[in-house]
């Protein structure tokens, strides 16, 4: 099922770039989403509300009588919840918010010489946009990856936007609805796409601007986030899924086969990849799909998945040639399943999350094992991590010094100073010094 690339004792004669160009990708292009996108946000920008309302109803078919979804509605999400869903939230819930207590930063303070002070504080910023999916699939866990980070970041104000959906009275998803009661958020939004975005980014009657945007979404939310960067900030630029298996003749086909349908399900576009040294371990895992798709409740959208240009297996000579080949990929998510998988994931440095053996699949990421699915996509795990406290907090330095310490260091001040031709520079220094 899955299709090959042979790059067994080759991998060593491409570059990087090389390596990463010959691997398979979702084509996303967001350049041409952004023609598309620019009239919606210049619409809300200058007519608000009215604007928001009017791309509601063209691409969700739902007049909206106002934007915001009453209180009484999100409470009545949590009360109608099912048991067993409300402690599989409760449990995401609590594992997020005790991965992501540990990356709660506290203020710096170094003393560079006597009397010579600087201060690194973390300042949160004031108000979050959070959106959360609702299309093929309505992700209520995106609202506990974005939201929890932001709480424990200080983020006073957050609010929430999802699409309405027709079959729930115009209202977003009720287990959307419901997370958002379990976390306290007040705010949401039956709003859905660019127009989520750029009611966050200029601000209506009804919803104030925010500072940061976050959340994944499809390539229009992700056009309408370059658009308005800059205005706000933004999290990673998302497109779609993505897995990639590193294996070896060792781990379990079913396995295997079963990691990469539960990314192809989310979308006909998501990438499923299998880098293996093992032409055996290929063949099961494609006899295992062939058994297991057909009977899969999203059959068509897993095949279309599997069998797209982006997706494919990867054949490398070893190991080492499949951490590179992982490595020039930078997967949104990459899963390890060899003999040796931990010392491997050492030498990942290029991935958006790593799974390490047989029992942490990426499904395990996507709800409850505590970490963020919130990742990067389309290879940009080469430069950019995945969101975390640290998306919604800004740095300040403090600079503190005394008479003595500023004085300790004026000629090097005023020296620098006339090498750049900035003459005033250094006498700003030395003024303060001169009767």
């Amino acid at each position: 099922m899955l299709r090959r690339i042979d790059l067994a004792n080759r991998v060593s004669t491409h570059s990087t770039r090389q390596l990463a160009e010959l691997m398979p990708r979702a084509e996303v292009d967001v350049t041409s989403a952004l023609q598309a996108v620019h009239p919606i946000l210049e619409d809300i920008r200058t007519r608000g509300t009215e604007a928001v309302v009017d791309v509601v109803e063209k691409f969700d078919r739902v007049r909206l009588q106002a934007l915001r979804v009453e209180g009484a509605e999100i409470k009545k999400a949590v009360q109608n919840l099912d048991p067993a869903v409300r402690e599989a939230y409760q449990t995401s819930i609590n594992r997020v918010r005790a991965f992501h207590e540990a990356q709660v930063v506290h203020n710096k303070h170094v003393e560079v010489a006597p009397g010579a002070n600087v201060h690194e504080r973390y300042v949160p910023v004031r108000r979050v946009g959070v959106y959360a999916p609702g299309g093929l699939a309505p992700l209520a866990s995106s609202v506990i990856m974005n939201a929890v980070p932001a709480q424990l970041a200080g983020v006073d104000s957050i609010a929430l936007a999802s699409p309405a959906q027709e079959s729930n009275g115009g209202l977003p998803d009720s287990g959307i609805l419901a997370v958002a009661g379990m976390l306290g958020l007040d705010e949401v939004y039956a709003v859905g796409g660019p127009a989520a975005v750029g009611m966050f980014a200029y601000g209506t009657d009804e919803c104030e601007p925010v500072d940061v945007v976050s959340g994944p979404g499809n390539v229009y939310v992700a056009a309408a986030k370059r658009a308005v960067r800059g205005l706000v900030s933004t999290d990673a630029e998302a497109g779609p899924t993505e897995i990639a298996i590193v294996a070896d003749r060792t781990a379990d086909p079913a396995h295997v086969a079963v990691d990469l349908m539960s990314q192809a399900e989310h979308d006909p576009s998501a990438a499923a990849v299998l880098i293996t040294d093992s032409p055996s371990l290929a063949k099961a895992v494609d006899i295992e799909l062939e058994e297991r798709v057909p009977d899969a409740r999203h059959n068509e959208r897993i095949h279309t998945a599997l069998t797209s240009p982006q997706s494919a297996a990867v054949l490398v000579a070893d190991m080492d040639e499949a951490v590179a080949v992982a490595n020039a990929y930078a997967a949104e998510h990459l899963e390890i399943q060899a003999v040796d998988s931990h010392e491997l994931a050492d030498d990942i440095t290029n991935a958006g999350a790593i799974f390490i053996g047989p029992y942490s699949p990426v499904s395990l990421g996507d709800y409850c094992a505590g970490s963020n699915h919130v990742l990067p996509t389309g290879g940009c795990a080469r430069h950019t991590g995945g969101l975390s406290v640290y998306t919604f907090l800004r740095t300040q330095h403090v600079v503190d010094y005394s008479s003595e310490a500023l004085r300790e260091v004026m000629t090097e001040v005023v020296t620098f100073a006339e090498s750049e031709d900035l003459p005033a520079h250094g006498q700003a220094v030395a003024a303060r010094f001169q009767k």
